[in-house]
């Protein structure tokens, strides 16, 4: 087994500390002990956590991965699946190859949905400024003018966007298990036009910008020596700060701040905006939704909201391990009326497919998956 070098510096505080909690000499003679044991590490050693650099290829091709004719990720050279402990006892580094990975297979996506499954991709807000932080989802070219039928897919929370069920079923099993791919191409075949929402893609990141304190020396009402004095004050306070982030840390990632979308600022605000300036312009006569987890959740929430709309619109909607809940999210008699009747909610379960499965909230059916 490995031994990280930090932890070997570290192994005589741990020592010192048990021999402390065991009763060892006083008290006094411990301070020093330690006092003396701390004096001799070397803390920029200890500070890089024997951690390799966070940087990351952007490409599959840089990884090292494809994706093969079955739609599952490989190894170009091995052909062996994604390993995700790359790095032997590095988690956090392992798990930032992970997501960056991720970030890669999100584009990847994005691609297909435009060449394979041959949707538009259309920014949000319809009407926002060059400078403003913009999302997007996509669309196929008859998702407005198809006169019968239009299909609206929802995924769940977390890290996955447009196009998207679960990134993890990406990574290690196939693009048919994760993405929505396989329900968009049935559904074009069948003659429906299609809306894909990108309900997770809420802001932008950008590197917060830097504060620059004005220094106390520039006020000339004080005396030169009690200006000398703060200023030293303050030169210590920023020694200690910056000596706490390099050991929080070390390798100086970048401090953001996130700049939210307009009218999309969460899932359910999306829902409900992708409504409005969308859906509602459609000529299908008959609108279906998928919904997947936190998507099910919104799509009550737009219920809730657009509740006459929505009965008018909406043909039936199939949820799929919603986490909604209408005493929660406080929907009227009349929208869980409505539920029942047109929509389903298929719930991973040992039962076989289509199996009824005992609820207890007074909404929709729930049948078995069967996963």
């Amino acid at each position: 087994m490995s031994i990280s070098l930090s932890s070997l510096i570290l192994l005589p505080i741990w020592i010192s500390m048990a021999q402390i909690l065991q009763g060892g000499p006083d008290e006094k003679e411990k301070t020093t002990a330690l006092k003396d044991l701390l004096s001799r590490i070397d803390l920029d050693e200890l500070m890089k956590k024997d951690e390799p650099p966070l940087d990351f290829p952007d490409t599959l091709e840089g990884f090292e991965y494809a994706f093969n004719e079955k739609g599952q990720l490989r190894h170009i050279k091995t052909g062996e699946p994604f390993v995700f402990n790359y790095r032997e006892d590095l988690h956090r580094w392992n798990q930032k190859r992970y997501e960056a990975l991720g970030e890669i297979i999100t584009k990847y996506v994005y691609e297909l949905l435009e060449k394979d499954c041959n949707l538009k991709k259309i920014s949000i807000p319809v009407d926002a400024t060059e400078s403003e932080p913009k999302s997007f989802i996509f669309m196929s070219e008859d998702a407005l003018t198809n006169p019968q039928k239009l299909m609206v897919l929802i995924h769940g929370s977390g890290v996955v966007r447009a196009g998207q069920w679960a990134r993890r079923l990406i990574i290690n099993e196939d693009l048919d298990s994760g993405t929505q791919i396989p329900f968009i191409k049935r559904a074009m075949d069948e003659g429906y036009g299609v809306i894909v929402l990108n309900p997770n893609e809420n802001y932008i990141e950008v590197e917060k910008p830097k504060i620059h304190v004005q220094s106390s020396s520039d006020s000339s009402d004080e005396p030169a020596e009690k200006r000398e004095r703060k200023d030293k004050v303050s030169k210590e306070i920023k020694k200690r700060r910056d000596f706490y982030e390099k050991y929080r840390n070390p390798q100086r990632e970048k401090e953001t701040m996130q700049l939210y979308i307009r009218e999309n600022g969460s899932p359910e605000e999306h829902a409900v905006y992708v409504w409005d300036h969308f859906i509602t312009q459609s000529a299908a006569e008959n609108v279906f939704f998928v919904a997947h987890s936190y998507g099910g959740l919104a799509f009550v929430e737009l219920m809730i909201q657009r509740e006459a709309d929505v009965k008018s619109k909406v043909t039936a909607v199939a949820l799929t391990d919603s986490v909604h809940n209408v005493w929660h999210q406080e929907a009227g008699k009349t929208i869980r009326e409505w539920m029942r009747e047109n929509c389903c909610n298929w719930v991973s379960s040992s039962e076989p497919l289509d199996t009824s499965v005992e609820s207890m909230l007074p909404d929709c059916p729930r049948v078995s998956a069967e996963f």
